[in-house]
Parts: C-alpha cells; structure tokens; sequence
C-alpha cells in the first residue's frame, strides 16, 4: 500500500481507516478495566465503541464502492475514445 503511487491518501481516509478505529479500540480497552468499578460507565462505553466501529465501516464501504465506480467509468469512457 505504501509503494502504489495511483491513489495519495487523503486526511479523511486517515481518520476513517486509522484514527477512529484506534479510538474505538482504545476505548473498549479502557472499558474493560472500568468495569470493576462502573459497570454502567463501561457498558455505555462499549457501545459507543461498536457504534463508531459500524459508522466508520459503512463509511469505508461507501467510500471504496463510491471510488471504484467512479474510476472504472473514467477508465470505461477512456478505453471507448482510444480503442
């Protein structure tokens, strides 16, 4: 992923991919060691973790449908003017 030079990553793909799934994992970690003392508090935290795990997931999913749709019909229109 590092050596491809077809696509630069933008700061929105870092957030998704990267940075809220460490928070939501970071999170149920620190859920697990809340619980011995707010069983409430890490329930709560819990699911807030598995929320933005889902939303960033359906994000991602969009994007890369959204982003390969796009790219194969530029590259459809450039094949139909060339070939």
């Amino acid at each position: 992923m590092r050596v491809q030079t077809a696509y630069s990553p933008q700061f929105e793909d870092v957030l998704f991919h990267v940075l809220l799934p460490l928070a939501a994992y970071a999170t149920l970690v620190g859920s697990a060691y809340v619980a011995r003392a707010k069983i409430g508090g890490a329930l709560f935290a819990v699911s807030g973790a598995a929320l933005l795990l889902l939303f960033s997931g359906i994000h991602n999913a969009w994007d890369a449908v959204t982003y390969h749709v796009f790219v194969s019909k530029q590259r459809a229109r450039g094949d139909e003017r060339h070939g």
